[in-house]
């Protein structure tokens, strides 16, 4: 898959924390959309680390 394209797929999420999700992106200047990535992407960061592996993240640079 190129680099710039997305993989789309269903999320089905609790309304509570679905609101929630929304004033944090509003508060942080992202889309909804853009958070859960943003989130995921510091998950799978600190994951790397974690496990003792100091490779370069498939993401770095791609915060915003």
């Amino acid at each position: 898959m190129a680099s710039d394209e997305r993989k789309a797929f269903l999320l089905r999420i609790d309304p509570s924390l679905w609101r929630a999700l929304e004033n944090w992106s509003a508060d942080e200047l992202r889309s909804v959309n853009g958070q859960i990535e943003f989130l995921l992407r510091e998950a799978v960061r600190r994951r790397g680390k974690q496990a003792g592996r100091e490779e370069a993240s498939p993401f770095a640079g791609a915060e915003k």
